[in-house]
């Protein structure tokens, strides 16, 4: 790929105007075509060292407006991103709806410069592959244009651009050892970034390598592409609102012709089919576990202890701990969290009660607000619900499409193998109880003035669908439970009993994690 390139290709500073003159006129009208269609766009650049990277992105935002896009300028991991897993500091660059993100350097870094400078494993370059493809597919999927540029030079070119870079006080200090490192093994390093290049571009994250020699050619070739990429782009939008207005129209019809055949009363037969037949997790799984209250204060004691002590190791071998609740409205989620949190430092853990994404979170991928929201390693996270809520209440309510909803698993699993491999515990609880214990746990908020707040018509709008919920959660529990990052279902009728199997099963969690160190 880089080694049959024609670096030699280039242009005249007329032939290149031309181009750029045209560019410069769509370009600025693209961009406000995208910030009206709320389109996200990120253009990264790669390359080699001096290269042009920030020559060519000078360029390319001149005819745009600065409020409608961002330029990150991706350095060596610091100190604090060490902190979390690879991709968590590129979540934060991610551009909310109707803006660009434009990356000097990106997620390749470690895939290219990275693995240049320290022996990495074959599998740990597979599995860095592997996750940058995985992160791409999962941002394209959700409709973010991504768009990716890698500049080529030769070597020859390249040390001769270092050379005029150290003659020039203001600029010297761009060049480093490792940039003349990289030159003076410039074949091996090429080799790498072929391989790189190779397992990362597919058809949903294509390259497009540019011959970076010659200037003008870089900068029309660079331009002309974007201007492609936004226009496809765009068209595909249009596509996609002319089959969505087509289908709410048939859908409209025929919602008319069957509520004209429906006989009075019998709109029952327009609601989800449950199959009686189906396989069932939860039916399998008795709620009713009992536990006296002298049983639970004697293990909660003991319990708590242990977990204190347990936090204090997590902090001194900077292990995350990420803890996320699910279950029936009334299930127990804020009683085993608070027993949870009563053993663990205040400094050293934080929990998220997760309600319906704000204006905010609406602008980015559902992901985006916990990705963002992960603890730092030593830290513990706890979830009071979930990023689950997309393969429930958002999949049954009609907040996402079918599509989204039905690739969140892999999305899920993909980005709690991320957490793991970085080094975290991640566990995930399902706090189960029958219909009859949540009809007298809801009467009895109801009845408490203090605990009125916790029940809302929502909630009982909720347990009218309890059969088509179940459906959801068995479906979730099958297709996300890995070895890695377990579903612990918790039989939570007693809620004694509840809570101290939370406790155990963090405690028993965080100790296997630590024999493994």
């Amino acid at each position: 790929m880089l080694e049959k390139l024609d670096l030699k290709k280039n242009l005249t500073k007329d032939e290149a105007r031309a181009i750029l003159d045209e560019t410069d006129v769509l370009l600025g009208r693209l961009e406000r075509q995208c910030r009206e269609k709320k389109l996200r766009v990120i253009i990264l650049f790669e390359g080699y060292g001096a290269a042009g990277k920030g020559t060519m992105i000078s360029r390319l935002i001149e005819p745009l407006d600065p409020r409608g896009f961002t330029v990150y300028a991706t350095q060596k991991e610091t100190e604090e991103d060490r902190y979390y897993p690879f991709l968590h500091r590129f979540w934060t660059m991610l551009p909310p709806s109707g803006r660009l993100s434009i990356l000097d350097r990106s997620w390749y870094r470690t895939l290219m410069n990275d693995r240049f400078d320290r022996d990495m494993s074959d599998k740990e370059v597979q599995n860095a592959a592997s996750e940058i493809r995985d992160f791409e597919k999962l941002l394209t999927d959700d409709g973010y244009v991504l768009i990716k540029f890698f500049l080529a030079i030769s070597k020859k070119e390249q040390k001769k651009r270092f050379k005029k870079l150290e003659e020039q006080p203001e600029t010297a200090w761009r060049v480093t050892k490792d940039d003349w490192k990289r030159n003076k093994e410039f074949e091996r390093y090429t080799a790498l970034l072929e391989e790189s290049l190779e397992a990362t571009d597919t058809e949903y994250a294509p390259w497009t390598i540019i011959e970076a020699e010659d200037k003008e050619f870089s900068e029309a070739k660079i331009a002309t592409h974007v201007v492609h990429r936004l226009q496809e782009a765009l068209e595909e939008v249009k596509k996609k609102e002319e089959t969505k207005a087509a289908k709410a129209a048939a859908d409209a019809e025929a919602t008319v012709l069957t509520e004209a055949k429906l006989l009075p009363g019998s709109r029952e037969s327009a609601k989800l089919y449950v199959d009686p037949l189906r396989a069932s997790i939860l039916q399998g799984v008795d709620p009713n576990k009992e536990m006296s209250y002298e049983e639970y204060k004697e293990k909660k004691s003991k319990l708590q202890k242990e977990l204190a002590a347990l936090h204090g190791e997590l902090y001194l071998r900077r292990i995350p701990v990420i803890l996320a609740f699910e279950g029936w409205d009334a299930g127990g989620k804020g009683g085993a969290i608070k027993r949870l949190t009563q053993a663990l430092d205040p400094r050293g853990y934080e929990v998220h009660p997760v309600s319906s994404p704000n204006d905010i979170e609406k602008q980015h991928h559902y992901l985006w607000r916990f990705w963002t929201n992960l603890p730092k390693a030593g830290h513990v996270e706890i979830f009071d619900r979930s990023w689950y809520g997309r393969v429930m209440v958002e999949r049954l309510e009609g907040f996402c499409t079918e599509d989204e909803w039905k690739r969140a698993y892999q999305e899920m699993n993909n980005m709690e193998r991320n957490w793991t491999e970085y080094g975290a515990v991640v566990l995930k609880f399902w706090m189960h109880i029958d219909k009859d214990e949540q009809a007298k746990r809801f009467k009895e908020r109801q009845e408490n003035p203090d605990k009125q707040w916790k029940i809302t018509d929502e909630d009982w709008r909720n347990r009218e669908k309890w059969d088509q919920y179940e459906i959801a959660v068995d479906e979730m529990l099958v297709k996300t439970s890995t070895t890695f990052a377990p579903w612990v279902i918790v039989e939570a009728n007693n809620k004694y009993y509840a809570r101290i199997k939370v406790l155990e099963t963090v405690v028993d969690a965080i100790k296997a994690k630590l024999e493994e160190k």
